[in-house]
């Protein structure tokens, strides 16, 4: 069975797709199209900030593309000596919170020592956050500009203090029509898509809904999180499966239930 999921690629330490090696373990032929492309901004401001610890009671990431901000800032800036002989031990003696195991690694790779990543959402972070934060100075939030302002106001309502930067933007990828034409001519309509963000629905949607046509109504829609899933049935789509925890094995297993004959997940 063909699934499509609309994500870039992203290679683990074997050399493939997470997420295509989970679906093929239940026989499901998936094939990745990315929807979404990003620009960094404000890498100047950020790369600042990160400078000075001092000034900040820890740091938050939930999303990958905050990560890679990071490794810009101290790329290009030649911080990476620095970072290693002292920012990176001072970040470390604060709180580090992620959201999601993929964000996690990456920002382990950073050096940085995290915590919350099996929140799974950022409702989830916001409260384990309340749960344990006590610092009076501000927690660094690099995010990008289409972030939902659930954690911040859970936060504020708390009395935490919290400093945004923005430093990416979300822009449609360039293409993503070309990608699904093609996809749809050889492969044909996929029994199950799956959509990761609801900017990357907000993109996709429109092509995907004229090259399915009146077959539409065969596919099984997932999304990654159910802010995803709200964002599927606002647009009146049936969604099928909603993954437990944003991760390759939940997906699968999600997946696989929905797709069996009367399944539901």
């Amino acid at each position: 069975m063909k699934v499509l999921l609309l994500k870039d690629a992203k290679e683990d330490d074997c050399g493939q797709d997470p997420y295509i090696r989970e679906l093929g373990l239940y026989g499901l032929e998936a094939t990745l199209i990315p929807v979404l492309s990003f620009e960094f901004l404000s890498l100047s401001s950020f790369s600042e900030k990160l400078s000075h610890p001092e000034d900040y009671g820890g740091l938050i990431f939930t999303s990958p593309r905050a990560v890679e901000a990071a490794q810009l800032c101290l790329e290009k800036n030649n911080k990476t000596e620095v970072w290693e002989r002292s920012l990176k031990e001072k970040w470390n003696a604060k709180s580090v919170y992620v959201v999601g195991n993929a964000t996690a690694s990456l920002v382990s790779k950073i050096g940085l020592d995290t915590e919350g990543e099996t929140c799974g959402n950022a409702e989830k972070l916001a409260e384990y956050i309340c749960s344990r934060e006590s610092s009076a100075l501000p927690l660094l939030f690099p995010c990008g500009n289409l972030k939902r302002e659930i954690l911040p106001k859970a936060l504020k309502d708390k009395g935490i203090a919290m400093e945004s930067v923005t430093v990416y933007q979300t822009i449609p990828h360039p293409g993503i029509q070309g990608n699904l034409n093609s996809y749809y001519s050889q492969q044909g309509v996929p029994a199950s898509i799956t959509f990761f963000s609801p900017s990357g629905l907000t993109y996709s949607l429109k092509h995907i809904q004229e090259l399915s046509g009146d077959s539409i109504d065969q596919i099984k829609f997932a999304a990654i999180g159910p802010t995803t899933a709200r964002a599927l049935a606002a647009q009146g789509l049936p969604v099928s499966c909603t993954a437990e925890t944003p991760t390759p094995q939940a997906l699968a297993t999600g997946i696989r239930k929905a797709l069996q004959p009367h399944g539901c997940c």
